[in-house]
């Protein structure tokens, strides 16, 4: 199947590792909206001007978007998915029935099939909250998010007056993780379930108690969580903040038995060395199952709850009930 790559940031750099090393996948091109000639890729992929995309219709099978959520994906998903089946990992969760929508009614017409929302969360927690949910419907969920770098508050923070550059970790809090794990279902709120620490490289004599204040009261972004802020060295945070590690857990807790005498957990977890890399395999094997789909007739749009597992293997069903079952 012949896949592209629309966009080539980190997340980008992660399909196209995930594409070159995935057997039945051909890396057709990496369409950026920079100049090629000063994009430099990890491959010897042909690197092609956005713009010459539609000329690829018939050349591609799907196209991996690879663009941020807050202003690309909302715009380019639809747009491309009247030419293309298209992936792509918008993670703006209270948006995305509206980014659904758009998209399905742009797949509809076009006759394409548009797979949105694909990551590890949304992605595979989201199965993981179906699959717990499902089988343990008298329960409560309880996703725990790092520690890892929130590449999103990162850039919130940068964009404060007098920061130079800074990394945010999103922080579960032990005492929440294990009350979630003891079957008690409590109530956790946003404040008792994260905090965030936040590393931060300030330009030489700008007013460090006022660019704190910034973050810690930030709405949406840090005013609901216990924050910490360390002011660091550009050389300290370049040694020791260079990366993108991740990971989470979802966990459901719940009651089985005809008086719910039995309590029962189900977890999930991941730990993440490189979140763009992570991310762009799950965006691969989503490519895989959007292409088989499609050859079967499907179109619109759909999420990760909507495929069928098989379909996100290059092994065969004859494979898998050999040596997964």
């Amino acid at each position: 199947m012949r896949i592209a790559i629309a966009g080539y940031g980190n997340l980008g750099r992660g399909v196209e590792a995930a594409v070159t090393n995935a057997p039945d996948m051909e890396l057709v091109g990496i369409f950026t909206r920079r100049d090629p000639a000063s994009v430099s890729v990890a491959t010897d992929t042909p690197v092609l001007a956005w713009e010459d995309l539609p000329s690829y219709v018939g050349k591609v099978d799907v196209v991996v978007l690879c663009g941020g959520s807050a202003t690309d994906l909302p715009v380019q998903t639809p747009e491309l998915a009247k030419l293309f089946c298209v992936v792509d990992s918008f993670d703006t969760h209270a948006n995305i029935p509206a980014h659904f929508a758009n998209v399905d009614a742009a797949s509809r017409e076009a006759g394409t099939l548009g797979v949105i929302s694909c990551g590890w969360d949304p992605g595979l927690f989201s199965l993981a909250r179906l699959y717990a949910s499902a089988v343990l419907p008298n329960g409560a969920d309880y996703t725990f998010w790092g520690r890892g770098v929130s590449q999103g508050h990162s850039d919130a923070i940068r964009r404060i007056p007098g920061v130079v550059d800074a990394r945010q970790y999103t922080v579960p809090v032990p005492e929440a993780v294990e009350a979630a794990r003891s079957g008690s279902n409590p109530t956790l709120t946003t404040r008792e379930k994260h905090t965030r620490e936040c590393f931060v490289v300030a330009e030489e004599g700008a007013d460090l108690e006022v660019i704190r204040q910034a973050i810690v009261t930030m709405p949406n972004y840090f005013s609901d969580y216990d924050t910490t802020v360390t002011f660091i060295s550009k050389e300290e945070l370049d040694a020791n903040h260079a990366g993108l590690p991740h990971g989470g857990t979802v966990i459901r807790s719940g009651r089985t038995g005809l008086a719910d005498e039995f309590a029962d957990t189900i977890e999930f977890s991941l730990q993440l060395d490189s979140n763009p890399y992570f991310t762009g395999s799950v965006l691969a094997c989503v490519a895989r199952a959007a292409y088989r789909l499609h050859e079967q007739g499907k179109v619109g749009a759909c999420t990760m709850l909507d495929i069928p597992p098989a379909m996100l293997s290059p092994l065969s069903a004859e494979e898998l009930r050999a040596h997964l079952m």
